[in-house]
């Protein structure tokens, strides 16, 4: 072929147009024109920038020569003194970053040889060679080197039109939306890719592009896109290949750059394969073909489903999560107001999806179905409303819910129908594998959905009521995480003690005169909002005994009566600072600690009942009476006195133990008898133990030493041992 040299005019016209390319490809043999003219002009330019002699034509073509490292130094060129400083500041970042989120690249990525690579070839990552000589170069009309070349060129040249600052070319970063770089990448290829990279790869219209737009977590990364360009990169050649595609931590190290978030393209690639049409995936492999997924099927039957079908299966869900209490005694979901008992234990009502709450909106569907159940059990009005708290879903999150259920059921269809859609076994496993996925995703939405606690309370006793919404995150189930978060914020008590008893018996106060009616505490408790809110009355129960057996009853606590004798006007079955069983009858009493240690110390000193000088006790739940009232008996102070009961001073008693129980039987003996003496005022109590043992075969000698020590270490006033 005869060389043709070009005209000073088109000489002059390429000088001018010289600084526009950034790259230059050589015709070292000459083979199409002559561009030694060309090529000297460029090199001169280089030489004086870096005030060097600039070289003639024939110099140029003396000196030419392999490998080009040689011939530059030979032009005066010193490589050991050119820096690399941000060649190995990127390097040494990406491998800091593969080293210390180890778990989610491949292993070999943190060792110094993959930074040795990376500085070898950079700006390129050495995934993308690896994907490109390992994969694309397995392809026919692929030819290695040119076909790289090829692509390349045209990857840079795109890349630099855009004036990408990324720190490498990566796989993510193949600008597959430019028309050169797309031909490239299927012109190799047998069959027609472009409307599965127009629709599920990159491009204007495409899904990863409207995704990253959509979600602002993901698109401050382009991570959507990023994913997909990846995955194609990798998969694309080898559709057919036994092992396709590329597993999720190969696809990690095509995407992510130093200071972004790993998570970010997790949380991408999750999403991208719940929506993608052409997106396939296998365990943690992933693959783009141009046979699209059952996924399409599913979209349509999602769209097809009724709100009602969704809220049924939401329904269905929060029921089986109910199972768990938590630290209520019951927990009702998305059921009526007349199927919530209006009963003195407390409940957590979890309302049903259709009455969702907005954060500080007091006419939510939420807050307005809440105030129905509180006011009524069904056409009733409800009398113990200190028992109810209310779970609600957020506006936002239930919708997302609702087309997590919509995903699910319809793989669930598509799963049960799988012979009738003639799916092929890989078709089967995606689905399978899609409708679990869908019922992990459903799980984790749950608890982000129902978020909103409302909890009636009422600050005064006199005012109105007012909803406290608390908003509840964690990863237990619903009734867990809520009564968690209601004891920290003390709206839910499940122990509380007898002097805090105290405090709100005398502040509301709940006495009725100088006592009050335990079973009228208990509904006193499960019905004002202006009182602590009690898991049961359990709760209640284990105060009363907490504060009655304090030493220090009269003056933190109060006293216990089993009775209140309305003619004799004494308390029976009065004890204060020793153990007692609580009963909750309807007779079982509190009273004040000055009324109980007045009469206790009448009975002590025997003082007939009316000679103590001091007004009468009041019965429960009346208010007390002035002297002469309407309400004394007839006569008044004439009545006749009661004949002097006998004071009892002293109490002995023995019993035998069971050897082989003697702990069992001794601390039964001290709860139910020695307790109940020990806590008599000015009580004097003596207990001795004696043991006796008959051992007709004798005493080994070591059981003697054994006996012996522990008898002089536990003080035992005279022990020992005789031969008959």
């Amino acid at each position: 072929m005869k060389k043709v040299e070009p005209s000073n005019k088109e000489k002059l016209e390429l000088i001018a147009h010289q600084k526009q390319y950034s790259h230059v490809i050589w015709d070292w043999n000459g083979t199409l024109i002559d561009d030694v003219w060309l090529c000297l002009d460029i090199l001169n330019s280089i030489l004086c920038s870096h005030e060097k002699p600039i070289v003639s034509r024939d110099q140029y073509i003396d000196l030419f020569k392999h490998p080009v490292k040689q011939y530059y130094e030979e032009l005066g060129f010193d490589f050991s003194r050119v820096s690399f400083v941000a060649r190995d500041a990127v390097a040494r970042a990406f491998v800091e970053m593969y080293g210390t989120q180890h778990n989610e690249f491949p292993t070999e990525c943190r060792e110094a040889e993959y930074e040795r690579r990376i500085k070898l070839a950079y700006p390129i990552h050495p995934e993308l060679f690896d994907r490109l000589y390992n994969d694309w170069s397995t392809l026919d009309k692929f030819q290695r080197t040119r076909g790289v070349l090829r692509l390349m060129a045209a990857v840079i040249h795109s890349l630099w039109e855009q004036q990408d600052k990324n720190l490498l070319i990566m796989p993510a970063t193949v600008p597959i939306d430019d028309s050169s770089v797309q031909s490239e990448l299927t012109r190799y290829l047998d069959d027609q890719w472009s409307p599965v990279i127009s629709k599920d790869v990159d491009g204007e219209h495409s899904l990863p592009l409207a995704m990253d737009r959509k979600l602002s977590n993901l698109g401050r990364y382009s991570a959507c896109r990023r994913v997909a360009r990846t995955i194609y990169v990798g998969s694309a050649p080898i559709q057919n290949a036994a092992n396709r595609g590329v597993d999720d931590r190969m696809v990690k190290l095509g995407c992510v750059q130093p200071g972004e978030t790993v998570a970010t393209f997790g949380d991408a690639l999750r999403r991208l394969t719940d929506k993608a049409t052409y997106l396939y995936v296998d365990g943690n492999r992933y693959w783009y073909s141009t046979q699209p997924t059952v996924t399409r099927l599913a979209d349509d039957r999602a769209n097809q489903l009724h709100e009602h079908d969704l809220e049924d299966e939401i329904i269905r869900r929060l029921r089986d999560e109910a199972r768990s209490r938590g630290d209520f005694h019951r927990v009702h979901a998305c059921v009526a107001s007349s199927d919530v008992p209006d009963e003195r234990e407390c409940r957590l009502v979890i309302l049903a999806p259709e009455y969702a709450h907005t954060k500080k909106q007091d006419t939510s569907p939420a807050r307005q179905e809440a105030q129905r159940i509180l006011e009524n059990r069904g056409n009733s009005p409800r009398n113990f409303k200190n028992t109810l708290i209310f779970l609600a879903a957020d506006l936002v999150r239930i919708k997302e819910l609702k087309s997590a259920i919509g995903q699910y059921l319809a793989w669930k269809t598509i799963c049960a129908e799988k012979e009738t859609l003639n799916l092929d076994a890989f078709q089967s496993k995606q689905a399978e594998t899609k409708r679990r996925n869908a019922n992990d995703t459903i799980n984790a939405q749950i608890p982000e959905a129902y978020q909103w606690l409302l909890v009636p309370t009422q600050p005064d006793p006199k005012g109105e009521v007012v909803w406290t919404e608390i908003r509840q995150q964690g990863s237990d189930s619903l009734a867990l995480r809520a009564s968690k978060k209601l004891k920290n914020e003390e709206l839910l008590l499940v122990q509380m003690g007898g002097i805090r008893l105290k405090i709100e018996l005398d502040r509301i106060p709940l006495w009725r005169g100088e006592s009050v009616l335990i079973k009228q505490l208990i509904d006193d408790f499960a019905t004002y909002l202006y009182l602590p809110r009690l898991r049961d009355q359990d709760i209640l129960i284990l105060a009363i005994r907490d504060g009655v057996t304090r030493l220090t009853w009269q003056a933190e606590a109060f006293a216990y009566a089993e009775d209140y004798d309305e003619t004799a006007k004494r308390y029976q079955g009065l004890v204060g600072g020793s153990m007692v069983q609580i009963l909750t009858d309807s007779k079982a009493l509190l009273v004040k600690s000055e009324i109980a240690a007045k009469q206790i110390a009448e009975d002590s000193q025997g003082t007939p009942p009316g000679d103590g000088g001091g007004d009468e006790p009041t019965p429960p739940g009346e208010e007390p009476k002035p002297p002469g009232g309407p309400d004394d008996p007839p006569g008044g102070g004439d009545q006749s006195r009661e004949p002097e009961k006998t004071v009892y001073r002293r109490f002995h008693g023995s019993v035998a133990l069971d050897s082989l129980r003697a702990g069992r039987d001794a601390s039964r003996i001290a709860d139910e008898v020695i307790q109940h003496l020990v806590g008599l005022v000015g009580s004097d109590v003596e207990v001795n133990l004696e043991i006796q043992a008959s051992i007709p075969e004798g005493v080994p000698d070591k059981t003697m030493r054994d006996v012996s020590e522990n008898c002089s270490v536990l003080k035992f006033e005279t022990f020992g041992f005789e031969e008959s």
